[in-house]
């Protein structure tokens, strides 16, 4: 089984002592090729770096979280054209709205989603999304450009069922994390996810964040890492009573089409 995970925050200072081990463990737990996240103008730049560094294996996203949207200007979308031009940056995003931190003021973080959809639509490739309690806005925002943009997933999704249909309803994909295992959070999620169709259906780890809560044995940090997309999967498996092997290959197919992975 290989699998793909959809997003990782490799760029994170977390990573930079065992940055190669972290990748050989990914591969020793049947990781196959991994986008690295980006979410600010430097991290989308430093994805990309890391891609180029690890070509086949890992890809990049370039865009601006909404916790950042703040920072976003000219010269920053000027950057991420730029980057979305890579052969080697697969989708634009992070990009959409949180109004559950509001580290940014909800005019900005509409502006810059705004603008990024804007090169979504101009350059052709997938979205890579983001919303937290700010579901009427990011839908309302979508809509503006439906159509007119192409292939969309909702990363790390942890919202309602009617959230979720509304996705499904858009075409949208969704990425599930280890928010799944989690227990005292994610325990919905675990018969949500059975409504998503097979072919909408991607794993992620969201490393180095979201830690599976359910390891066994338990690490002794609570950095997240690509190796325990294995986990996530087994979980989603589990929740959807497929086989592991079965959630594996439907979502990296899903992946290698969505991001256009050879």
């Amino acid at each position: 089984m290989k699998l793909i995970d959809i997003g990782a925050n490799l760029t994170h200072e977390s990573f930079r002592a065992d940055f190669d081990a972290v990748l050989e463990r990914a591969r020793a737990h049947s990781v196959d090729r991994i986008i690295v996240t980006g979410a600010s103008a430097g991290g989308s730049r430093a994805a990309h770096e890391l891609a180029r560094s690890h070509p086949g294996f890992l890809y990049a996203t370039a865009g601006v979280h909404p916790h950042h949207a703040h920072e976003y200007d000219d010269a920053t979308d000027a950057l991420l054209r730029e980057l979305v031009a890579a052969s080697d940056v697969k989708a634009v995003g992070e990009t959409g709205l949180d109004y559950f931190r509001n580290y940014s003021p909800h005019a900005a973080q509409i502006d810059a989603f705004e603008r990024q959809l804007a090169i979504a639509v101009d350059s052709g490739k997938p979205l890579f999304l983001h919303q937290r309690d700010a579901h009427a806005d990011f839908i309302a925002c979508l809509d503006k450009v439906r159509g007119r943009i192409g292939r969309a997933v909702v990363h790390c999704f942890t919202g309602e069922r009617a959230e979720l249909i509304d996705y499904l309803d858009r075409d949208c994909y969704i990425g599930i994390t280890g928010w799944i295992c989690d227990e005292r959070r994610g325990q919905h999620l675990r018969d949500l996810v059975k409504l998503i169709p097979a072919d909408r259906l991607m794993i992620e780890t969201d490393a180095p964040y979201l830690l599976p809560r359910d390891l066994h044995p338990k690490p002794s940090h609570r950095r997240n890492e690509p190796m325990y997309l294995a986990h996530i999967c087994a979980a989603v498996a589990a929740a959807r009573n497929e086989r592991s092997e079965m959630v594996g290959e439907s979502t990296s197919a899903n992946a290698r089409s969505f991001f256009g992975l050879m």
